[in-house]
């Protein structure tokens, strides 16, 4: 197998037996790098160190991404005026995080045959959010709840 050390200096082609030899005689390990090579490619490194360095490459890595949630929002069709603002201004500062937004009318009892004054108040949501957001799936009903859900938009920079 072919041996590297742990700055990358290359040692050689040498058997298992003498590549074990060189890794205690330094006080590391060999670790197998490139098993499908030809020759198989073996470090010489301290394994333990290394994986501590993996752990946190990888912990560095999750702290620099983010995730997206989509927060919702519920109402009623007969909403009132000032409490619909309310809800928008929730709907405004879930976008601006950068999450998405799911707004759900649902209907009770006979509101059910008014459900064209939940299209109305979620085509109003729309309107005053198309600054900022843009609607990722349009309105539908399903059972007594009508929803959409919106993103925030990609800025430019």
């Amino acid at each position: 197998m072919r041996v590297v050390t742990q700055d990358g200096e290359q040692l050689g082609i040498m058997s298992i037996q003498e590549a074990l030899d060189t890794a205690r005689q330094r006080e590391l390990d060999l670790v197998e790098v490139a098993p499908d090579a030809q020759p198989p490619v073996c470090r010489i490194m301290d394994f333990g160190k290394y994986k501590y360095t993996q752990s946190r490459r990888l912990k560095e890595a999750r702290k620099k991404q983010t995730t997206i949630q989509v927060k919702e929002v519920k109402m009623g069709p007969k909403t009132e005026k000032h409490d619909f603002e309310f809800k928008l201004k929730h709907v405004r500062r879930f976008l601006e995080e950068g999450h998405k937004a799911k707004v759900t009318v649902r209907f009770k009892g006979r509101e059910m045959a008014h459900t064209e004054l939940g299209w109305k108040m979620l085509q109003k949501m729309v309107e005053a959010v198309t600054d900022i957001a843009v609607v990722e799936s349009n309105p539908r009903m399903e059972g007594r709840m009508l929803h959409l859900i919106m993103s925030p938009k990609q800025q430019q920079h």
